[in-house]
């Protein structure tokens, strides 16, 4: 995207795509191509489309390489599909799945057009298994668009966990929170431009003075407002991700796109999609200390805490696995 195809107010909904970011998209899915490759028809049918996250974000699939078949050719290293039924490829990717065999997984990889707020890019980054590519404001210049939480989210600081969040704020207090990251987030953009000298048809706000360049402009901008990148990644370390950002702790900003990248997943390699959801997402794995206690409470021994060999968060922790408050 460049310059001259940003607008600088979205629409009263929140605008995702500019103009002719939308009509090269409808391009793309106009046309087709055969190919001699396994192709995956749920997937084809999501190819460019954007699907929305957040109020200005969204995920849309760029290209992908492989499909459940391919976790089984890699896993057999075969010469193609065989004569081997549905269920026993099924039966195959499950049992990878459970016992962590993890390199027919990497034979498969996705592109992703993301975009999303700054300080979620900076959560997502950490994840270092990707290959990224982010847009460049010290090419272009950033869209008038930054992220405003939905009412539900604007929610204080958790006092027993300094990542979460506690009670939703109410009322007043959430009213001037919310008027203060809209008024400080639409100071900064109203700074930024002037400081780069551009008006809002792309003509210099004073044709007798230069603008800051466009690299030190940016730094004023806050993390709430949105970046672009491409995502590159192979279906191992995507589920990696998935796991930690689908995840109930995860941060809500984060984790919907999480969301939104499983139905895609689902989409794509339906048979690892479930065996994931089944044994990663919701499944658990146990230390040996835990197992024990466990075990114990299977032979009917009544086990609490303090006799459990287990620190008293080890122990809430394996209390909610089970399932149980006591």
């Amino acid at each position: 995207m460049t310059s001259d195809e940003s607008t600088t107010e979205p629409s009263a909904a929140g605008r995702r795509l500019t103009a002719a970011q939308a009509d090269e998209i409808a391009q793309q899915r106009a046309a087709s191509a055969t190919t001699l490759r396994p192709t995956v028809p749920a997937l084809e049918a999501l190819l460019y489309a954007p699907v929305p996250v957040l109020d200005h974000g969204f995920v849309r699939v760029i290209d992908y390489m492989g499909d459940d078949a391919a976790i089984v050719q890699a896993a057999r290293v075969s010469y193609g599909k065989g004569t081997k039924r549905v269920s026993e490829d099924r039966g195959l990717i499950r049992y990878l799945m459970r016992h962590r065999h993890t390199t027919p997984f990497e034979m498969c990889e996705i592109k992703l057009h993301v975009k999303l707020p700054i300080f979620v890019a900076r959560q997502w980054i950490r994840h270092r298994t990707a290959n990224v590519n982010e847009y460049s404001a010290r090419y272009s210049i950033l869209d008038r668009e930054f992220y405003l939480p939905a009412p539900e989210q604007l929610a204080a600081q958790s006092k027993e966990n300094r990542q979460g969040r506690a009670k939703v704020l109410q009322g007043a207090e959430a009213q001037r929170v919310m008027g203060l990251l809209r008024a400080d987030a639409e100071q900064a953009y109203d700074h930024y431009l002037e400081m780069l000298n551009e008006g809002p048809d792309g003509q210099p706000l004073d044709a007798e003075r230069d603008g800051l360049a466009r690299e030190l402009a940016r730094m004023n901008l806050t993390l709430g407002y949105y970046t672009q990148w491409y995502w590159k990644v192979d279906l191992h370390n995507l589920m990696h991700f998935l796991s930690l950002r689908a995840d109930a702790h995860a941060q809500f900003e984060i984790r919907v796109y999480a969301d939104a990248m499983i139905e895609i997943m689902r989409a794509w390699v339906p048979i690892a999609a479930e065996a994931f959801r089944d044994y990663r997402l919701e499944g658990a794995s146990l230390s040996g200390p835990a197992l024990r206690a466990v075990r114990r409470m299977l032979a009917g021994e009544t086990v609490g805490e303090e006799g459990s060999g287990l620190s008293a968060r080890e122990w809430r922790e394996l209390l909610a696995v089970l399932g149980r408050s006591d």
